[in-house]
């Protein structure tokens, strides 16, 4: 397959997973907005005052960083492993594994459309979130990396789990069981150093928190751990997952009839 071509077959995929969201907006994209504008509402605007100032900054400040982060990680984890098992469910993934077509390019169109829609989720979460409070964005550089890191190990993470799941239930248990407790003891609401020595250390073990951190420290300059050790993290896990990921296209297992 030449080099053309493989940049056809990529594009189609990506575009293909790109109108599949864009096409159902009022389910893909309304509803996390909407979700996260109630939080906006209840945590910043209603409790926000309560809690008072965290890290220097009002809470409604704090909190937006982690907010546009959770809707950043859910559709972009949503995304992937719901197209991805739509297509092993119908029996497409199994032609594209025969065509000729490599497996990275399968794996890049698939993650790259989770990407758009996790991108695209976060830009609107950030449009809505100057409603309540300011954004004055620190380190772009900074901003920009680990949301896209972010969203790309999330993406991974969807297609691994479309790949092990067997039924429409399977893909709903990671969510549920995994990322919703990582996000939301993952520093979204609070800051760590809160926490009791224990706890703190405990916390350190939590992905989402070095995330989190990392992007709250691109927006607003504070963070509770080392930035680097969040880039290292994301790098090495995003390595992990893709080399995972290509094993499993080229394996078929839970792919093939």
């Amino acid at each position: 397959m030449s080099a053309r071509e493989q940049w056809i077959a990529f594009l189609t995929l990506m575009v293909k997973e790109i109108r599949r969201f864009t096409r159902i907006w009022q389910q893909t994209l309304l509803p996390p907005a909407i979700t996260i504008a109630l939080y906006f509402v209840i945590f910043g605007t209603l409790i926000g005052p309560r809690i008072g100032s965290m890290s220097g900054f009002t809470y409604m400040e704090f909190v937006v960083p982690g907010l546009i982060m959770l809707a950043v990680i859910t559709n972009s984890f949503g995304n992937v492993v719901s197209s991805f098992f739509g297509s092993k469910f119908a029996g497409n993934i199994e032609e594209l594994l025969v065509s000729p077509t490599p497996n990275y390019i399968i794996l890049s169109g698939y993650v790259l459309g989770g990407v758009t829609r996790g991108l695209t989720v976060g830009f609107i979460v950030t449009l809505l979130s100057l409603f309540f409070t300011k954004l004055q964005i620190q380190h772009w550089g900074v901003t920009i990396a680990v949301v896209i890191l972010t969203s790309v190990l999330f993406s991974l993470a969807g297609l691994i789990n479309a790949v092990y799941a067997k039924n429409f239930d399977d893909i709903s248990i990671i969510p549920t069981f995994v990322l919703t407790p990582l996000t939301y003891l993952g520093g979204v609401f609070y800051s760590v150093s809160l926490l009791p020595e224990f706890w703190q250390k405990v916390s350190l073990l939590n992905p989402v928190l070095y995330m989190v951190n990392a992007f709250r420290y691109g927006l607003l300059g504070v963070s509770d751990i080392d930035v680097r050790w969040a880039f290292l993290m994301l790098s090495c896990v995003i390595a992990g997952l893709f080399i995972f990921s290509l094993h499993l296209l080229k394996n078929g297992k839970n792919l093939r009839s």
